[in-house]
């Protein structure tokens, strides 16, 4: 269904960092919008061992592609030294837009490399408003699932929905070690959710989830 909703984001002419949650569409609005990039999928395993292995064979690639106008680097976080060789071709201005897709900042600058310094612009990819959807929308199925493309695109919203948060609870909070407890926060990512749209009371998801309110 995402492929068939037009965006109302628009592309830039600079070099620049796409963010996204997970399912927003990133991959998607850039295979519509930059066709004949050079593309650099990094979830691709060969792909991933061959620039972890070797960040400079990126320069090799590129070079050897000069008649690309852009060259888009899917999941950068997976291979963020790649970024120190990004800013050299930057530099040596081969009339390249170089495109970043990355799910959260924090991987990169945890990370501490190069975040290009100021040589790419940040933008943000969100999940679906209601003008994106025109009359496919609808306000309770928007309350209920949310508008992440991932999820308004399928037969199974729910289903969905739960393999999502599933997969954000093991590799945005457990791989990460944002909480020492993963029981804990799985219980909180669920009283929580009660409380969409209405007015937060902490003492009480803290008691629902049978941990301290701090």
């Amino acid at each position: 269904m995402e492929k068939l909703i037009p965006r109302v984001y628009q592309a830039i002419k600079e070099s620049f960092f796409l963010f996204g949650p997970r399912g927003t569409g990133k991959t998607t609005w850039l295979k519509i919008n930059f066709p004949d990039a050079l593309w650099i999928d990094l979830l691709e395993p060969d792909l991933f061992r061959r620039y972890s292995a070797r960040p400079e064979r990126l320069k090799e690639v590129v070079m050897g592609n000069l008649n690309k106008k852009a060259a888009v680097i899917d999941e950068i976080q997976r291979v963020p030294e790649l970024l120190s060789v990004i800013h050299a071709l930057i530099e040596a201005k081969l009339g390249i837009q170089f495109i970043m897709t990355c799910s959260s900042s924090r991987k990169l600058k945890r990370a501490g490399v190069d975040l290009l310094a100021g040589r790419a612009i940040k933008q943000v990819l969100y999940p679906f408003i209601a003008a994106e959807l025109g009359k496919n929308f609808s306000l309770e199925s928007a309350l209920k699932y949310g508008l992440l493309p991932l999820v308004v695109s399928s037969s199974d919203p729910q289903k969905v929905l739960k393999t999502y948060a599933a997969l954000y609870v093991r590799e945005e909070v457990q791989m990460e070690g944002l909480v020492r407890n993963i029981g804990n926060f799985s219980r909180f990512l669920e009283a929580v959710s009660f409380s969409h749209g209405s007015l937060l009371s902490i003492s009480n998801v803290a008691r629902e989830c049978e941990v301290e309110r701090k």
